[in-house]
């Protein structure tokens, strides 16, 4: 059981950099504790700590490879030895790949899924011991709700890890809720150019990127209420809902 008297703590997976970053940062500004964890960004992660405990609450590093499944309980175990009061999981760690069905080695397979679904899986097993109470985060992408195929791998690790999301939250309701939250346009790759994302932001009815707080925002709001589980939060200013497909209205005789 978590201590009662202990200060809330989060852990964040892939947090020294990017939108686990901004997560970390946004949690600690709520209060939380911080759980960082980094797998090679070391320097990055002692910035990022810095910045944490310059809000006043604490933090610690930890580092570890995400595709080692056999460390992943141990990860929770460590964490909870520092943090007591851990309450909040955050998988946000990730792996992209870019390759198509016919271009997918096993290898790069195996590590999108080794990453995006296994880690997730294990971690909130980890997590949801009994006597746990709280809530798991799980970070997805608006990809799910297409069929891209040129990110196959990758895509098919995401689009698991909704599942398993609502999967979940049946199994370990009602003491721990689990949700995604499946961000568009907010983080482009650096190798993105401005013309790549203007080109994007076309197709979002918003007409606007996203940026890091849409999602922290989002983050915010499934911990506060405490009636939501199994659910899918997109945060895409309407991308994926933006297709209408060839219909009978539009066709021309």
């Amino acid at each position: 059981m978590n201590d009662p008297t202990a200060r809330q703590a989060a852990l964040v997976t892939g947090g020294a950099v990017r939108l686990g970053r901004a997560i970390a940062l946004a949690l600690a500004r709520q209060g939380f504790d911080i759980a960082l964890h980094y797998h090679s960004s070391q320097a990055a992660a002692e910035r990022t700590r810095a910045e944490i405990e310059q809000l006043g609450v604490a933090c610690q590093i930890f580092q570890q490879d995400l595709a080692r499944a056999e460390r992943l309980a141990g990860l929770l175990a460590s964490v909870r030895e520092r943090f007591s009061g851990l309450t909040v999981l955050v998988n946000s760690a990730s792996g992209y790949g870019q390759a198509a069905i016919r271009d997918t080695t096993p290898e790069l397979f195996d590590a999108q899924l080794a990453v995006n679904l296994r880690a997730p899986f294990f971690l909130t097993q980890a997590f949801a011991r009994p006597g746990q109470r709280g809530n798991v985060i799980n970070i997805l992408d608006n990809k799910i709700g297409f069929n891209q195929y040129q990110y196959a791998a990758y895509l098919l690790a995401k689009k698991s890890l909704a599942e398993f999301t609502r999967m979940a939250a049946l199994e370990f309701a009602p003491d721990i809720r689990v949700n995604g939250v499946a961000p568009g346009v907010v983080l482009p790759a650096k190798s993105r150019t401005q013309a790549y994302i203007d080109w994007r932001v076309q197709g979002i009815p918003l007409k606007m990127q996203g940026d890091t707080a849409h999602i922290t925002r989002t983050i915010s709001y499934i911990l506060e209420n405490d009636f939501v589980t199994g659910q899918i939060f997109v945060v895409d200013g309407g991308e994926s809902v933006a297709h209408v497909g060839q219909n009978a209205a539009d066709y021309a005789d």
